[in-house]
């Protein structure tokens, strides 16, 4: 067999194997919009910089919760030991992480701004799971992150709209991604 085929052949089973494990990661999006959600809800009942801190707080949960409920829909939540793409994953989360003070110094300065730079942030680290998950919805839900970001900084829009954007995009993208999980299942249903 050809080198570069055989590669492919398992960069295909590794990402078969995350997608199986965690429902082409449909619960992570589906909870991330959740926390969204309620950060939109800070941002329109209490005030933005206390919205800022529930995406903070939220996003630590993001995980378990997400593990939890791929469990929950029948997935193992957890991909197989020594899959290389379980350290992309844990490099994405890094990442995203050293952009948090960057993030924070941005709402210091003018706090509109903090939801459009967090969506880029996630919108960046979804364009990577398309390698991780093997599907090209990420590289859309990323770029559609982006442009909202790009749109909501160039309008001056509240934090409430940033907020909403975010929890829009990735429960509607969440829903998408979790059709396609079924459909890969074949006739195994997973319960919605």
């Amino acid at each position: 067999m050809h080198p570069v085929r055989s590669d492919l052949a398992s960069l295909d089973t590794h990402q078969r194997d995350m997608r199986s494990g965690y429902l082409g990661g449909a619960p992570g999006v589906l909870v991330s919009g959740s926390v969204w959600a309620v950060a939109a809800c800070f941002a329109a009942w209490v005030s933005p910089e206390r919205a800022m801190w529930a995406l903070f707080g939220g996003g630590v949960v993001i995980h378990p919760i997400a593990v939890l409920c791929a469990r929950l829909l029948g997935a193992p939540g957890r991909h197989t030991p020594g899959n290389p793409l379980g350290a992309l994953a844990m490099a994405t989360t890094f990442w995203m992480i050293a952009m948090l003070p960057l993030a924070y110094a941005i709402a210091l300065w003018r706090i509109e701004l903090f939801f459009p730079a967090m969506l880029l942030v996630i919108g960046g680290r979804y364009l990577c799971f398309h390698t991780l998950y093997g599907k090209r919805l990420y590289w859309v839900m990323g770029a559609v992150l982006g442009l909202a970001a790009w749109g909501l900084a160039s309008l001056g829009a509240p934090p409430v709209w940033g907020a909403a954007a975010g929890a829009c995009i990735e429960i509607g993208f969440a829903f998408l991604l979790l059709a396609g999980a079924r459909r890969e299942a074949g006739g195994r249903a997973i319960p919605v």
